[in-house]
């Protein structure tokens, strides 16, 4: 394949690049591993012709359903739904949201063609109901397509992709939805000071985060989306998190300490991705993205079925206004003798997106229930998660989100046992705010991911569990670690009660909730969280309204 086979709709004076082809393993590679490295270190980016030669291979590689729409569909259709008329003059699909279609290198005619490609797509794909990404795509593979019509069926068989391991285009606005939530949950774990700018700067954090796709897809210029396409063929879905996480650094370190306003910071976002070349080269940002330790994609599928069960429930499955996330804490509503409206906000930017999307509610206090464990559990079983808040005589304030039911406690009898999954964390907030999460995630490599993805999201899907659950995202059992002191998470009896262990606790309560001591422990690796040894003053647990996982709640409307 020469330039002139796939170079029709190519405008070449923008075309950068394109050294003449050399010979390379990836045409005949069959190893994923070497595969990826290849990809990684742009093997196929210094030559058009071979990068088109290498789609060519990726994409006839993907398994899919037996029906997928290929070249030949496209030459029967092309007539009958354009006609005689002219592409332009035809509106997009209504699932595209009103993206438009990046012009990138091609030439006017190529502009056209996507178009027509697009409303192709449209004839033989009634099941999608959102895809703003697809202009892009389509514009992308056009590129390095000898006609329309094998550009057709090289989308169509990404859109027809059925191998569950290898998610690669959301195509409804659930699975896009639940997409930004389960961004906003890896940018809390993994860009915290990035997210804390966000959270402090916006009054909704996940409207912001709901442009993630947006920024790759729409923003980046091409000498740079091209690199992250060459893989993302590869390796999927994945690597778009990684991209969009390594764009929210570099735009941190380049904007800390400048003024932001809320209501430009979407804005601002977009504007830096669309000048990255002032300050980073492709290279640069694929080689950030790469350094970012994220879940396996086991985990990542995990939390974002989780994520997709969150909003099903909620009733969102259809393109609608959501409720606006970071203000689930209403100021007129909401009462403790803890935290502020402010610090609460604070801490619901922590917690995962799923749970953000309810409002807190008051489980239990010492100041209205009384001061003993067995009034604590009456009041907070049956509820999942739950966020337990401290302060002490001495006015310090921390506390802990726990994921889990205590009356997990119970499956030990009289033992004292620990639960939980990695979700959970323990935090300070005065004298300063610290935030300490599960030690794996800072150093996955002290708990390799046990089995394979597959037999792993496979055994989750098929949950045998009455409730009907989702094997829990970050549950201990997906991962071989060295001790038990690694996941040392939560623990209750009628003595006391424990959040992280290991070589110390991070809080330990008595019985009666009056006496209590913080220390560093291996589960969190964290530092005290107030003075070692304290005087309660008040206490509160809280959990969400309306959360469906809450036992207590599933009946509300």
């Amino acid at each position: 394949m020469d330039d002139t086979e796939y170079g029709r709709f190519v405008d070449w004076d923008k075309m950068e690049g394109g050294g003449q082809e050399q010979k390379s393993k990836a045409l005949n590679c069959t190893d994923f591993q070497e595969l990826k490295q290849m990809a990684r270190q742009g093997q196929w980016a210094k030559s058009h012709s071979l990068r088109a030669k290498v789609y060519q291979k990726l994409i006839k590689e993907i398994p899919c359903r037996t029906v997928t729409p290929d070249a030949s569909v496209y030459r029967d259709i092309i007539g009958k739904i354009i006609g005689k008329r002219s592409a332009s003059s035809l509106p997009l699909p209504e699932f595209v949201d009103d993206r438009e279609i990046p012009s990138y290198c091609l030439n006017s005619e190529g502009i056209g063609a996507v178009r027509k490609i697009i409303l192709c797509i449209s004839n033989q794909f009634p099941d999608i109901s959102f895809c703003p990404v697809l202009p892009s795509l389509v514009a992308l593979l056009l590129h390095y397509s000898p006609g329309e019509a094998e550009c057709f069926e090289n989308v169509s068989r990404i859109l027809a992709c059925n191998d569950p391991s290898k998610r690669l285009v959301d195509q409804t606005f659930l699975a896009f939805e639940s997409s930004c939530m389960t961004f906003g949950d890896l940018a809390g774990k993994y860009c915290q000071g990035p997210h804390k700018l966000m959270v402090a700067v916006s009054e909704d954090v996940l409207e912001v985060y709901s442009d993630w796709q947006r920024w790759i897809f729409g923003e980046l210029p091409f000498a740079y989306i091209i690199r992250v396409f060459d893989v993302f063929l590869v390796e999927g879905y994945k690597v778009l998190y990684r991209v969009a996480l390594a764009l929210l650094k570099f735009f941190h370190k380049v904007r800390a300490g400048q003024p932001m306003e809320s209501n430009n910071v979407k804005r601002d976002i977009q504007m830096f991705v669309r000048d990255i070349k002032k300050c980073v080269s492709p290279e640069k940002l694929l080689e950030k993205a790469f350094s970012i330790r994220l879940f396996s994609r086991k985990e990542i599928q995990l939390l974002q079925m989780a994520n997709e069960k969150a909003l099903q429930q909620k009733g969102i499955t259809v393109k609608q206004k959501r409720q606006n996330v970071h203000l689930a804490v209403h100021a007129e509503n909401f009462k403790s003798e803890i935290v502020s409206v402010k610090e609460m906000r604070d801490i619901w930017s922590w917690i995962p997106e799923r749970f953000a999307l309810s409002q807190p509610l008051l489980l239990y206090t010492n100041q209205e229930h009384g001061n003993s464990l067995s009034r604590f559990y009456l009041h907070c079983e049956g509820h999942e998660p739950t966020l337990l808040l401290i302060k002490t005589t001495n006015m310090e304030v921390c506390g802990s989100f726990l994921s889990t039911d205590w009356s997990e406690r119970r499956k030990s009898g009289n033992k004292l046992s620990f639960f939980g999954t990695g979700e959970c964390f323990v935090f300070r907030l005065q004298p300063e705010v610290e935030r300490y999460e599960w030690v794996i995630i800072k150093h996955p490599e002290l708990g390799r991911a046990a089995g394979t993805e597959m037999n792993s999201l496979q055994s989750a899907r098929e949950d045998s569990d009455p409730a009907d659950r989702l094997s829990p995202f970050l549950a201990t059992r997906h991962f071989n670690l060295p001790s038990k002191t690694a996941s040392m998470f939560m623990a209750g009896s009628m003595d006391c009660i424990i959040i992280g262990g290991g070589d110390g606790q991070a809080l330990y309560l008595d019985s009666d909730l009056n006496y209590g001591r913080t220390s560093h422990c291996n589960t969190f690796n964290n530092q005290p969280l107030c003075s070692e040894t304290f005087q309660v003053s008040v206490i509160e647990v809280w959990g969400f309204k309306d959360n469906i996982n809450d036992g207590a709640n599933s009946g509300l409307p």
